[in-house]
């Protein structure tokens, strides 16, 4: 720990940074353009390891030919990657080369864990590294660290292994297995199509029948995404993802996996029992693993101190700006959690906090 967090004295920066994944370091690029200085002007907090965001985190079997829509960081191309590398490899990879090209001076691993009213205009964020007194936030936090598991009769009976999609150990893992696979986004359909390989028997289900995009999804139809889900955020509802209302795209690989029955969804069980699923009109299904594809929540647990939720549950954003507090923006939240949107955020954010800066700031207390 720093000097300033053991000797219980907060240490005054403009900006902290919470997150290093696409939105923080997007935001943290845009801090240096208009030329605050990383470790004096603004600090950035990663809790990871190491660089790579989220990305470090997923399974092997997830190559970077296998990824939909990487955009590439603000300022620095992704160049010459090999499609057959693990993404966590790739984009990890070009993570820490952004970090060093543009000298940002990540904080990590450093755990956040309140932010707080200060003094004066300032907010505290309290972390393991110590305590920082800052007149801006952007909180990059993401989703990861928040696999939503949804409960269900009966579920801690179930015999068999239960996973979420934060704890894919990749396909081989279910080699002669019965497997139950939960859930209608990205993960559940590439989860299936990679496990049915190697299971003995793999069976989808979903709450809502499965909506597959046929034809080109172009501009308009990606600000018709966006839209929904900025309309949410700002009534304060908990964000969801753009995918959710996109739709999943009818590609080759879907296509057979759909001719081969291997994406034949069943409606969402009513109950787990201890040897697998079951549903109200008598029908069972024998498992000895259900895989949870059922996504994450907004990791804003930190934020709870600053009383920014709303009662329908998520927190009132306009554009990045919390709508209860200027000095904090979301960025890689609701609209902006698509790589190319949390580029657009990080530089919405930094042109508020710009404006925010510019003020005549309050006194710090001796």
């Amino acid at each position: 720990m720093n000097n300033f967090g053991e000797q219980g004295a907060a240490r005054a920066v403009d900006v902290v940074v919470i997150g290093a994944g696409q939105a923080g370091l997007s935001g943290a690029y845009h801090l240096r353009r208009v030329g605050l200085r990383p470790d004096e002007d603004f600090v950035v907090l990663d809790h990871a390891p190491k660089p790579g965001g989220a990305w470090q985190f997923r399974w092997d079997s997830l190559t970077y030919a296998k990824v939909h829509g990487m955009h590439a960081l603000p300022g620095m191309e992704l160049v010459g990657a090999d499609g057959g590398r693990p993404s966590s490899e790739v984009i990890g990879d070009y993570f820490a080369q952004y970090e060093r090209t543009f000298d940002l001076r990540v904080h990590r691993p450093v755990d956040v864990r309140a932010v707080r009213d200060g003094e004066g205009d300032r907010l505290l964020v309290e972390s393991s590294e110590g305590v920082y007194a800052t007149r801006a936030l952007i909180n990059a936090t993401g989703t990861w660290d928040r696999p939503f598991w949804p409960r269900y009769a009966g579920q801690e009976t179930f015999r068999g292994r239960q996973l979420h999609t934060s704890d894919y150990p990749g396909p081989e893992a279910f080699a002669g297995l019965r497997v139950v696979v939960v859930g209608g986004g990205a993960s559940g359909t590439q989860h299936l199509m990679e496990i049915a390989e190697f299971a003995a028997e793999t069976t989808w289900v979903t709450r809502r029948p499965p909506v597959f995009r046929e034809g080109p999804f172009g501009e308009v139809q990606g600000r018709a995404a966006v839209a929904m889900v900025e309309e949410r955020v700002r009534r304060g509802l908990p964000p969801l993802s753009v995918v959710s209302v996109t739709g999943l795209p009818l590609n080759d690989a879907i296509r057979q996996a759909r001719a081969e029955g291997v994406l034949d969804r069943r409606p969402m069980f009513d109950r787990i029992i201890p040897t697998g699923v079951a549903w109200d009109d008598g029908r069972k299904v024998d498992a000895d693993v259900i895989l949870w594809a059922t996504g994450f929540r907004a990791a804003i647990d930190h934020l709870a101190p600053l009383k920014l939720r709303e009662p329908g549950g998520g927190v009132a954003v306009d554009g990045t700006r919390a709508v209860h507090d200027e000095r904090v923006h979301l960025v890689g939240y609701g609209p902006s959690a698509s790589t190319i949107g949390a580029n657009r955020a990080g530089r919405a954010a930094v042109r508020d906090i710009q404006r925010l800066l510019d003020r005549e700031p309050a006194a710090m207390p001796l």
